[in-house]
């Protein structure tokens, strides 16, 4: 049975520790998965480079693909557009890929609508004392930021029984097979296999006609 791609979502609190989990990942994974690359139409940082860090777009450029509907969603943060590339995400799945979208809750919900069978991950820390401990020992934040970030938790927390499964990022190793595990076993859930079900359901109808 040809496997096919899945749509990841997973969001989680400034300091959940996400972006350390999708590296390990893809990592451990690469055969399985594929991360996929926003758009963006700010300024590229010292060693980014397109097409790996980010799609780098003028805002005109970005304007077009909104109006063209090539993008599943987008948003504008501190007047840059972020936004996910339809094309991209739908290649990648096409060819058996798991592909990962790191967003926040009303991207993720966006991707939903559009993609409704989008499978939907939030990580957390196991305690808001860890997350804040964690803010704090990045050590590359003033405390304001860290207060920000805290509220912007609280709100975020609302949205959290949108999601398909939460995921407690305590242990990295642990936390990584979890998430591997729980991606691996949605491949077998029935709703993702409509074609193959047809297809036996049709097969013991020709047998049975058979006899």
């Amino acid at each position: 049975m040809e496997k096919k791609g899945i749509l990841i979502v997973v969001s989680g609190f400034s300091g959940a520790g996400k972006g350390t989990l999708m590296k390990e990942l893809l990592s451990r994974y690469p055969e399985d998965y594929a991360l996929s690359i926003s758009a963006t139409t700010r300024s590229p940082r010292e060693g980014e480079e397109d097409g790996r860090e980010y799609f780098f777009k003028t805002k005109d450029e970005f304007e077009k693909m909104i109006a063209k509907g090539e993008l599943i969603e987008y948003a504008k943060y501190v007047e840059n557009y972020y936004g996910t590339p339809r094309s991209y995400v739908e290649t990648k799945l096409a060819e058996g890929k798991d592909v990962i979208l790191e967003i926040e809750i009303q991207g993720a919900l966006k991707v939903k609508e559009a993609f409704p069978d989008t499978l939907l991950l939030f990580i957390t820390p196991p305690t808001a004392g860890e997350l804040r401990s964690r803010l704090v020992g990045r050590g590359t934040e003033t405390m304001d930021v860290i207060e920000s970030r805290m509220r912007r938790a609280c709100e975020e927390a609302e949205g959290m029984e949108r999601y398909d499964y939460l995921i407690v990022n305590d242990d990295l190793g642990e936390c990584v097979k979890r998430m591997h595990g729980i991606i691996q076993g949605e491949h077998d859930r029935s709703f993702r296999n409509r074609e193959f079900m047809e297809n036996i359901k049709k097969d013991l109808e020709r047998l049975k006609g058979e006899e």
